[in-house]
Formats: C-alpha cells, structure tokens, sequence
C-alpha cells in the first residue's frame, strides 16, 4: 500500500489504527476491514476523516486497486466527503484534499466506462455525483435504482401517506400498501419522465447510462425523474422531489 501524503508519528494510536485497516483493505481479501472503515470513519467518527492517510490511501486504492477494492475506495471516500459537507457545513475537507478528490473523480469515471455489472455501475455513478459534492442525496437516488423501488411520503402537507413507487419486472405503479404482490392491493401507474425532454441532473444521468451501455439503468432513471400518484389523495408529484425532501 503506497500513500500520497507523510506519515503520522509511530507512537500515535489512531495512525496506528488506520494504516492497519487500510493496509488489511487493500489486500483484497478482507471484508472486515472494509466494514471496520466504513464503521470508525462514517457511523461513529472514532477515526478522523482527515486525518493523512485516509484519502490519499483511499485515492491510491482507487487508481490501481483490483475492481472490487477500488469500488470500495471510492464509494466510501464519497460517502466521507458528503458527510463532511454536512456535518460541518463547509466543503474544507474537500478543499484541504483538492488533488486526491480530483484523482478519486478521475478513477471513478474511468471505472464507470468499463463497468459491466448494474448494480456495479450504480454504485460507481453514486460515488462519481458525492465526489463532485453538488448535490447530498445520490444515496437515496441510487438506492431505489438498484432496488427498483422507492419508499417514499406524500408531499401533501398534512402527510397525507406513505407510499411505495415500484418499477421493474413486477410493473411500475405507486401504492400506499408494502405488499406490493398481493393481487388486490391498489396501484396507480407512474409517469416516467420523457428522455426528450429531461433536463438538468436527470439527462446528463440518462445519456451517460446509455453511453456506458446501461439501458436498464436509464429506464429505471425515466421513473426517478418522473411522476408518482398518491394513493391516498391521488395527488401527481415528482418522485425526485421526494427523494431529495426525505434526504433532507
């Protein structure tokens, strides 16, 4: 394992820490390790994020790491950056680590180019949107693309519902039961967005899933920028929109 920055001291515990996670992640053959990372640097913060081994490692795993560790590289290096952003409100870390977060983007979109697996692919595309920081909410996007579904509430100011919107080989409706199978549950058709006419994030997302060779995951992105019903109150809304209202 080859890192971009200096080393902390030796003596210094949680150096000692994290260079021996990284090196037992870079390995290929620990998952533990990964799982240990994701766990003292994103759900509990006993690591420091910023701390200097951390993204360059991360960035060297990224560019020159097997398939499986540079996915994991770069899907917890975006995560960490995002969680940055909002924690703290400003975008230092990303400013204090400019060259390895360019070299994470760069890497991420040359793995998203040959990727061939969907999911694979989705997760890439989710890392790609948290390392370029514009928006927070690729999670809740890219979870119910590779799920094909979205569990989501009525923006209806009285909280009119929670509802599922469902897309896939069961059909593409909305309904307020979880039970989508069952054969009397009620639904209502999606609208998905028109390809022609999508704009902003939702096209650029769509071209790039057809150039990559990703026709599922374009469909899949049509619902997502598209129009779900209510069951409750059958009011139209924006799927999107409510992704990012229960990413808030």
């Amino acid at each position: 394992m080859t890192t971009s920055s200096s080393v902390p001291p030796a003596d210094d515990a949680d150096s000692d820490r994290l260079r021996a996670l990284l090196e037992r992640a870079a390995t290929g053959r620990d998952s533990q390790a990964w799982s240990d990372l994701w766990t003292e640097l994103h759900h509990n913060g006993s690591l420091d994020v910023a701390h200097p081994l951390v993204l360059p490692t991360l960035a060297d795993l990224a560019e020159t790491g097997e398939a499986d560790e540079a996915a994991s590289a770069l899907h917890l290096s975006g995560a960490l950056l995002v969680q940055a952003d909002q924690r703290y409100e400003t975008r230092n870390l990303r400013h204090q680590y400019a060259p390895e977060v360019a070299r994470l983007l760069g890497a991420a979109n040359r793995r998203r180019q040959v990727t061939a697996a969907r999911n694979d692919y989705c997760y890439l595309v989710e890392a790609v949107l948290n390392l370029e920081g514009d928006i927070h909410w690729a999670e809740g996007l890219v979870w119910g693309v590779v799920g094909e579904e979205y569990e989501l509430e009525c923006p209806d100011p009285d909280g009119c519902a929670s509802l599922w919107v469902m897309f896939g080989e069961r059909g593409s409706f909305s309904t307020a039961d979880g039970d989508a199978l069952s054969d009397d549950v009620e639904t209502f058709p999606l609208h998905p967005a028109d390809p022609r006419v999508l704009e902003g994030l939702g096209r650029r997302l769509h071209d790039l899933a057809l150039a990559d060779g990703h026709e599922e995951v374009a469909r899949a992105l049509t619902y997502a920028f598209g129009e779900a019903t209510c069951p409750e109150c059958q009011r139209r809304f924006s799927v999107i929109g409510q992704i990012i209202a229960a990413s808030s």
